[in-house]
């Protein structure tokens, strides 16, 4: 299943793993600022009496 890299095994499955160490962290970032912008857009509408729905 896994190809045959020969010399070139190492930098391949190092690319491999920070491209995939980087897409992780891009999500991981992604989410934390979503929750921390979401959690002060209810402040700014609570302090402004609006209610979901």
């Amino acid at each position: 299943m896994i190809p045959d890299l020969g010399k070139y095994a190492f930098a391949v499955l190092a690319s491999y793993g920070s491209g995939l160490g980087l897409l992780i962290a891009l999500v991981v970032a992604t989410v934390l600022r979503g929750r921390k912008v979401r959690h002060r857009l209810e402040a700014i509408e609570k302090r402004q009496g609006r209610t979901n729905g």
